[in-house]
């Protein structure tokens, strides 16, 4: 059995980032399940998929493959053998997976992967319900959050970095929308599970976090 680190949080608090920087301190495979559901809404929006179709969504499915591989070091998130690493970013991606990951037949397409990766191996995964749902069991469970402020303006400043024109009221009001949507959900909705470490990094160092998180693993 795979020892298994489940760091759960709503949109824009740093999980991705901090789960990587864990995984390389401590050794362990970082399966970035956002990137997968990500991959599975870039196919719907190859195909034309309104998020409000959800027979369309669960009739593509079916033809969808995602899977992750590590080149040089690096994860790489691949859709029907096609590298969309660099596509999983953007606002109408996220919010696309944010709309079609409540659909039961996409959380099924992608549970038995996480689930088989983490039965085989050392992993630390993130997203929004891994210590509730996909894996209840986790032998560390943490609730990675801060502030809508503060998560904003990091969305802010990532997406200036890049050269991209962005308002920092559309990205906080977006930021409250999606987490109204993903706590409110029938299906896996986001919640701090009972026996999670709530960690609040509004006022931590990435580095601090890292550490704090670190501190509960073996």
């Amino acid at each position: 059995m795979g020892y298994n680190v489940a760091i759960d949080g709503p949109a824009g608090a740093g999980k991705s980032t901090i789960a990587k920087l864990v995984a390389k301190e401590k050794g362990y495979i970082y399966v970035d399940t956002g990137a997968m559901y990500r991959a599975l809404a870039i196919h719907f929006l190859k195909k034309g998929i309104s998020p409000e179709d959800t027979a369309g969504i669960v009739g593509a499915c079916g033809d969808a493959d995602v899977s992750i591989r590590y080149e040089n070091g690096a994860q790489q998130v691949f859709l029907n053998g096609e590298n969309v690493t660099s596509m999983l970013r953007t606002e109408e991606v996220g919010n696309m997976a944010s709309m079609t990951s409540p659909v039961p037949e996409v959380r099924e397409k992608l549970l038995e992967l996480q689930r088989t990766l983490a039965r085989e191996n050392d992993v630390i995964m993130d997203g929004r319900d891994i210590g509730t749902n996909i894996l209840p069991n986790a032998d560390v469970k943490i609730y990675l959050t801060a502030s809508v402020d503060t998560r904003a303006q990091r969305r802010y400043d990532e997406l200036k970095e890049k050269g991209e024109d962005c308002d920092l009221e559309q990205i906080a009001r977006d930021i409250r929308e999606r987490d109204e949507r993903d706590m409110s959900r029938e299906t896996a909705p986001l919640k701090k599970a009972e026996d999670a470490i709530l960690v609040d990094s509004s006022d931590m160092t990435i580095p601090e976090v890292v550490s704090t998180i670190c501190s509960y693993c073996r």
